[in-house]
């Protein structure tokens, strides 16, 4: 009977752990796309008013540069936007796949940040 119970079970378990390690690389290829929105962002915000056209190639090198340091093999084929919604608000969307260890699936990432532009405002007094 133990055997039987065993011939069931192994799938079972097999299943299990690539499951797990499945959601474990899809989290962590999430968490790399949402801190390089994040860093991009943050880059707009601070480069948008100075340099109004150059910001959006500032914002899409720091998240190029973040997902190379952090995920290059977790945050596949990464499609960077750039906004600008509103004249004082900035956006960085990221748009990519994680590797699946289950064939077939196909699991995508959506990563954005936004925030207000920096700028220096003179004193009146």
């Amino acid at each position: 009977m133990s055997a039987i119970e065993f011939v069931f079970l192994t799938p079972l378990l097999f299943f299990m752990i690539f499951a797990a390690v499945q959601f474990a690389m899809y989290s962590f290829a999430e968490q790399v796309a949402q801190a390089a929105a994040q860093a991009g962002a943050r880059e707009a915000r601070a480069s948008a008013d100075a340099n109004p056209g150059g910001w959006r190639g500032k914002a899409r090198a720091t998240v190029d540069s973040y997902i190379e340091q952090l995920g290059p093999q977790l945050v596949l084929r990464p499609v960077v936007v750039t906004d600008q919604p509103a004249p004082d608000t900035v956006r960085v969307e990221i748009t990519a796949h994680a590797p699946s260890i289950v064939p077939g699936l196909d699991l995508t990432i959506h990563a954005q940040s936004s925030g207000p532009v920096e700028r220096f405002v003179q004193d009146g007094g």
